[in-house]
């Protein structure tokens, strides 16, 4: 009898499953959904309260400066806390602590699962599987990043006196929200491209820990010894260099460039501004070509 079955081609047995005659919404409907759970999961919303302790604390964090900015401005002073650097080292270790601790949420309980080939026999390609962890993680760190500095913003211009100082306000925002962007971008790849080589979380956040602490560790030694000093002052060239060995840094060193004038622990670039700008566009390469090779290669395997 399954001689004559495997002949004719084999038999399919109706089971008894309901069928479904709806439409298939395709490709877009896919990725929009894989980049709305991935952003739900950035900030443990859908699962249980030991998955919001990270988003929620790092959230707090970060805007207890803008809290305080407002209640010194309601007080008749003016504003302590600059845009364009929020506090640049509580940013920094506040993105360090988010991105080491989400990204792995994202990308590292999918491969340790080994529900990636569930994905990718739909009609996704390959890189839309990235594209929407990375486009998901980045507006998650962009709320991390934007939300206290508008808080800011509010807290500054309700006490601010007549139409022109707003206006100054605004005019200040704009270039700190652009320079927020910068930052959730490239510490989103990062976080994501370190993250995707491991299905173990533990792994994942202890190697995007590492570099960043290591790295940005090195940075400040290195501005240290070669007598870097902040401010418009000059600095030795060795010391304008040393912050290209770090993200955060690296990031200092665009804002100068671009124009900031805030102070930072970071020495003013001067002549090698642009080597921070190249700094940024390799570090954010390197990165997305990364993920985009581990994906690829996941999507054959």
């Amino acid at each position: 009898m399954s001689g004559e079955m495997a002949a004719q081609g084999g038999v399919i047995h109706d089971l008894g499953y309901q069928h479904y005659d709806g439409p298939r919404l395709g490709r877009a409907a896919i990725i929009r959904a894989l980049q709305w759970h991935s952003l739900r999961s950035a900030y443990g919303i859908g699962r249980g309260v030991r998955a919001k302790i990270v988003p929620i604390l790092t959230f707090v964090i970060m805007c207890l400066p803008a809290v305080a900015n407002a209640i010194s401005a309601a007080r008749g002073g003016g504003r302590i806390v600059p845009y364009d650097t929020y506090l640049f080292r509580l940013r920094g270790l506040v993105m360090v602590i988010f991105v080491a601790a989400q990204a792995p949420e994202l990308v590292s309980r999918d491969l340790r699962s080994h529900v990636l080939p569930l994905y990718f026999c739909r009609p996704m390609r390959r890189l839309d599987y990235p594209l929407a962890k990375l486009a998901a993680f980045t507006v998650a760190c962009l709320a991390l990043i934007e939300i206290p500095l508008l808080l800011l913003y509010l807290g500054t211009i309700v006490s601010a006196g007549g139409g022109t100082a707003v206006w100054n306000q605004t005019k200040a925002l704009i270039p700190g929200l652009l320079i927020g962007a910068l930052w959730a971008v490239l510490f989103a790849a990062i976080g994501l491209a370190l993250a995707s080589l491991t299905g173990r979380r533990a792994y994942a956040t202890g190697a995007i820990a590492i570099y960043f602490f290591l790295s940005w560790s090195l940075a400040s030694i290195l501005i240290g010894v070669t007598g870097g000093r902040p401010g418009p002052g000059p600095s030795p060239l060795a010391s304008r260099l040393a912050g290209l060995v770090s993200p955060p840094t690296v990031l200092e060193g665009v804002r100068q460039w671009l124009g900031g004038t805030s102070v930072s622990p970071v020495p003013r670039p001067g002549s090698v501004g642009v080597l921070y700008g190249v700094m940024f566009l390799v570090l954010l390469g390197a990165s997305l070509g990364g993920l985009a090779a581990r994906y690829r290669k996941a999507g054959v395997s």
